[in-house]
């Protein structure tokens, strides 16, 4: 088993993280489109409108070992989001954690806290990596600010990086968070999982 190609589930106490399945569609679909989430042009939960298509693209990702998605679920079993390890390169040790989204009930919960300490543990303790990186859209403020509080650092904004559907160019935020860094941020992190009991 190589922890670069074979999904873990990881599990915590209020989420879990599993390999993403074809039978999660109808899921996360339910999960993006309550309150207009899938709505948010700057977030990219709209690309679930097409769900065969995004899972296509996803899975085509994960069959070039680019990508590990997961599904994430709430102490209940209930879908509630996706996330995943994107642009992973084992000889470099580096992956980013990006395509996330979570149902609106689940923001703000400490669900987004818990499952970046479960996928930085794996991707640090387990994967051996060097970096991980996190990216947002420019105009996606308060998930600037969500990146900022787990501990990771601005490295700089790709201006003009990505032409999206409708033919907006978006600038990227890059974070990232450097293995010497890990122990300090898992504290944090730790500590800010302790408030949310």
């Amino acid at each position: 088993m190589s922890p670069w190609r074979d999904p873990p589930t990881l599990v915590g106490r209020h989420v879990t993280l599993r390999p993403l399945a074809r039978g999660d569609a109808d899921g996360l679909v339910a999960a993006a489109s309550v309150g207009g989430l899938w709505d948010t042009f700057y977030a990219g939960v709209s690309k679930l409108k097409d769900i065969d298509g995004w899972f296509a693209e996803v899975e085509a990702e994960r069959d070039y070992s680019r990508a590990m998605p997961f599904t994430v679920l709430d102490r209940d079993g209930a879908i509630i989001g996706t996330t995943r390890y994107m642009r992973m390169s084992e000889p470099h040790r580096r992956v980013e954690i990006g395509g996330t989204f979570y149902a609106i009930a689940a923001q703000r919960t400490g669900v987004n806290t818990e499952a970046k300490r479960l996928l930085l543990t794996h991707a640090f303790d387990v994967m051996g990596c060097n970096v991980v990186e996190i990216r947002t859209d420019w105009l996606n403020r308060r998930s600037q600010a969500a990146i900022e509080r787990l501990g990771a650092k601005r490295d700089g904004v790709l201006r003009n990086h990505q032409v999206m559907a409708g033919g907006r160019v978006r600038d990227v935020v890059v974070y990232s968070i450097i293995a010497a860094e890990w122990a300090g941020v898992r504290q944090h992190l730790d500590f800010l999982l302790a408030r949310h009991g």
